[in-house]
């Protein structure tokens, strides 16, 4: 089926804001062009005065897409071309993706404060001693020295298995030695995919929106942050629009025949 003359003119308009298009946008704008035409004003609107650089812009579109809570491969691809385009070098987009890894430790800071409790419930004694407690202490002040901030979060890992923490604090202090990224943009990049719809972990949206304000980051750029991570909202109208357009297709071809 042709495009109207207003479809080819949302079309171009979508074209022209991404510099991208594929059979998953044709779909949305055949089975609904005034649907598409008022998201492609909601994305203008939460990115066009780039409070962030278009480059730090597609970071957060990769880091959401890529983070294991959605995986979005799609999307993942074309943000990645898109980060080239800005000039974004492979170094960077890579540690973006690497940084989606922490979305893991999140198992572990929810279910270590409820194990602790139920210790304490049950009267189960923990690994208890002065050498395992400075041990701990000189793990901490290694994280501290590393990432310059400690979260309480981090107590009950800390009690519970030091020597697992310890090894995770070399693995996520990794980006702050060799500095790829901006601190202030590693932070903005990893407190988006902590907030992303598909996580909406609010500890460490916390923790890292204070660490981006800290480093500099100010109000408008994280609330663009923000706007641009809920954008990932529009990832179900693209999965299933094109499945929509095929059983319509082929209900209009069956009834013909």
């Amino acid at each position: 089926m042709s495009l109207s003359k207003q479809q080819e003119g949302i079309k171009q308009r979508f074209i022209d804001q991404r510099g991208i298009w594929d059979e998953n946008w044709e779909a949305i704008l055949k089975l609904n062009p005034a649907y598409l035409s008022v998201y492609i004003n909601l994305r203008d609107a939460s990115q066009k005065k780039q409070r962030l650089p278009p480059k730090v812009q597609e970071f957060i579109y990769i880091a959401v897409a890529a983070s294991t809570t959605t995986i979005h491969e799609t999307a993942v691809k074309a943000h990645i071309s898109a980060a080239i385009k800005c000039g974004a070098t492979a170094d960077e987009i890579f540690e973006v993706i690497g940084l989606t890894y922490l979305v893991g430790i999140h198992t572990v800071t929810l279910g270590a404060p409820i194990l602790i409790d139920l210790m304490e419930e049950l009267g189960i004694e923990g690994s208890k001693s002065e050498e395992l407690n400075a041990e701990r202490e000189r793990i901490r002040q290694d994280f501290i020295r590393q990432r310059g901030f400690w979260p309480e979060t981090f107590n009950p890992l800390l009690e519970l298995d030091p020597h697992y923490f310890e090894a995770y604090t070399d693995f996520s202090g990794l980006p702050s030695k060799t500095n790829v990224l901006e601190p202030k943009v590693r932070e903005i990049v990893t407190c988006a995919f902590d907030a992303a719809t598909t996580h909406l972990y609010g500890r460490g949206t916390k923790i890292h929106m204070r660490n981006a304000l800290k480093l500099g980051a100010t109000p408008d750029e994280i609330m663009e942050m923000l706007e641009i991570t809920s954008l990932m909202g529009i990832d179900g109208v693209t999965s299933a629009a094109p499945i929509l357009a095929a059983a319509a297709s082929a209900a209009t071809n069956g009834n013909a025949a």
